[in-house]
């Protein structure tokens, strides 16, 4: 009878982005909550090359919550899924008490089916708990009727997840309550402030993160005099300065401070006792190009920003992509051919001069980075509209293809 029962049921699917901070989050003053030490800024990605997409169905026949990632059902006890389902819920029993006639309230006493997958490989070593936790948040919160701030819940889900929730460039205020109602996401810009801004994932390897983003901000925290020194005496005056530049769409200043903001995050990692390390001697020789080829042109063109990884996230303008991305096929030279090796955007090839390759002066470095994604600034989270792209099936349960 379930074919029947799932008529009655409610299923929704949504999208939600990839954001690559550049003002760093790293570090938490409740585990609990997901309280950061300090307010961090980010680029929402465009969804048409990195994404999560999610299906949440209830239905009366369910006898569980239940959740599928990535074509296998993994436990839905885990404590930051629950933060989630936990307060979805409760607002919308508080809507429904509330007397809201457009909330259907039969659902509210029903199990959910999640089943959510990622267009990206997750061994590339791309962060997707972010997306993961918005498309999470965002589906749940269409299926229970759950309008307003929902940044504040996926923030419970993963820190980073709250940027998600908005496109363009995105602030993740830290607040100061104990209670985390004013720790929030704000959208500071959308996608269509800076079109011209581009974004280059510089895949480096597909290796796990030597130490989780979780465990290795607890241990910073517990043991980083740097880490205390940056939330309280330069993020916050960085965050202004960055708000100011992505006003402006003052590149060489955004670029700058992008720059330094990552390299000071990876040595909060080395102040950690004992040290951390992300980057490796491939993440160390895009930093020397990058640095070689803004002097090369006496102006900042391209800013790197790295995460707790070894892969290069490149921001620059939309002009200077190809000749880049001939530098980087050059400096590390693939050994697939350039459709594999490149995806996304397309871009297109040029020559490079004899002058950049000889003032940037490195040793190239065979199958360094094994692809890279060209893409842009793109929107938050999106409801999908057509049914027949839900990953559930009729009869609750992932379809054959996810």
């Amino acid at each position: 009878h379930l074919e029947e029962n799932m008529d009655k049921s409610n299923t929704v699917t949504c999208t939600a982005p990839v954001n690559i901070a550049v003002i760093k989050y790293w570090g938490k003053r409740d585990e609990e909550l997901i309280l950061p030490i300090n307010s961090s800024l980010s680029v929402t990605l465009h969804q048409d090359q990195l994404k999560t997409t999610t299906t949440v169905a209830t239905s009366r026949s369910f006898q569980e919550d239940r959740i599928w990632l990535n074509g296998k059902e993994e436990d839905i006890t885990h404590p930051r899924l629950q933060s989630c389902l936990r307060e979805i819920r409760r607002l919308a029993r508080k809507r429904s008490n509330d007397g809201d006639p457009a909330l259907d309230s039969t659902c509210l006493s029903h199990k959910v089916h999640i089943c959510s997958v990622n267009n990206f490989p997750t061994a590339a070593g791309l962060a997707s708990s972010a997306a993961g936790f918005a498309c999470l948040v965002y589906t749940l919160a269409r299926v229970f009727g759950v309008e307003g701030e929902l940044s504040a819940i996926a923030r419970q889900g993963s820190g980073s997840a709250c940027r998600s929730m908005y496109g363009g460039f995105v602030q993740w205020i830290m607040g100061q309550k104990d209670d985390g109602k004013d720790s929030l996401a704000q959208q500071v810009e959308p996608e269509t402030h800076w079109p011209e801004l581009r974004v280059l994932v510089l895949v480096a390897s597909a290796e796990r993160k030597p130490v989780g983003s979780t465990s290795g901000m607890q241990t910073s925290v517990q043991t980083s005099c740097l880490l205390k020194h940056r939330a309280e005496s330069v993020v916050p005056g960085r965050m202004a300065e960055m708000i100011e530049a992505v006003r402006r769409k003052d590149f060489a200043a955004f670029a700058e401070l992008t720059m330094k903001d990552s390299n000071q995050f990876h040595a909060t990692c080395l102040d950690t006792y004992p040290p951390i390390f992300y980057l490796n001697s491939v993440s160390q020789q895009v930093i020397n190009l990058v640095h070689r080829y803004n002097r090369h042109y006496g102006e900042t063109r391209l800013a790197y920003t790295f995460d707790a990884g070894p892969n290069a996230v490149i921001y620059t303008l939309q002009q200077h992509v190809p000749e880049f991305v001939q530098a980087v096929e050059h400096f590390f030279p693939p050994e697939t051919n350039r459709g594999q090796f490149i995806t996304g955007l397309p871009v297109n090839r040029v020559a490079l001069s004899e002058e950049l390759k000889q003032a940037v002066g490195l040793e190239p470095m065979p199958k360094g980075i094994s692809y890279i994604i060209s893409t842009k600034a793109g929107p938050g989270p999106r409801v999908v509209e057509d049914p027949t792209q839900h990953l559930l099936g009729s009869d609750g349960l992932p379809k054959k293809t996810v």
